[in-house]
């Protein structure tokens, strides 16, 4: 998990509260729960950029409860989604038009996460482009830890691996090495989905000692990216 919601960040958030309503999002989630979580957004850079898609779903020991899960357009207000980035996620302005802001959506988002750990690939990019907007409503960033299933991959496959290994962490490569089939990529929702099920398989690998073959000569493509 993430060092970057350790304790004693999670103490000064708490104290630092502006809203205790939602004390609960310190409060540890319910045991053997995490949540799986995805946006889309106008752009890479959360200092600028807007949450454009965001989708979540629980996970509840080995499964993952498709019944129980959120999702939600994002009506973007500082900056608009560029061609670039409506090509990636095909997201037109049009369809997010009538949407809610996010300072509207992130308190059912928060509600729906509650204390659980965060689950996704490249997890730290979503969840610093929620962290703009919850410390707004909450003065504090979100405390939820953070589980990192590119790290838990690397670990699996190349934690071992000897020096001049070239490595390969691009979602693509990650999903067939795992037999998880490839959804719509760029979609909030199936992002989430995959990402969930590729920890359930990382973490099934990790009890049973198992790691991931690495081919000979296999070479690496362009380093992935959030968002």
């Amino acid at each position: 998990m993430s060092p970057h919601r350790g304790l004693a960040w999670r103490l000064f958030w708490r104290a630092s509260l502006a809203d205790h309503a939602y004390r609960f999002l310190f409060e540890p989630g319910p045991e053997g729960e995490a949540v799986s979580l995805d946006c889309e957004t106008t752009g890479l850079d959360p200092a600028v950029d807007d949450v454009v898609a965001v989708a979540a779903v629980r996970i509840r020991g080995n499964r993952i409860l498709l019944s129980e899960r959120f999702e939600a357009l994002v009506r973007p207000e500082e900056s608009e989604a560029g061609a670039e980035s409506i090509r990636v996620h095909r997201i037109r302005r049009a369809d997010v038009a009538d949407a809610r802001p996010m300072r509207r959506v992130l308190p059912e988002l928060l509600r729906f996460i509650g204390g659980r750990p965060l689950v996704g690939y490249y997890i730290d990019f979503d969840v610093r482009m929620l962290d703009k907007y919850a410390k707004d409503l909450l003065q504090v960033k979100l405390p939820n830890p953070q589980i990192e299933v590119s790290a838990l991959y690397f670990d699996r496959k190349y934690g071992n691996a000897p020096p001049g290994t070239v490595f390969d962490l691009r979602f693509a490569a990650m999903l067939a090495d795992l037999g998880i089939p490839m959804l719509a990529q760029h979609d909030a929702l199936d992002d989430a989905l995959m990402a969930a099920m590729a920890w359930l398989a990382l973490r099934d690998m990790k009890a049973r000692g198992a790691r991931i073959p690495r081919a000979r000569g296999s070479g690496a493509g362009p380093p992935p990216t959030g968002g």
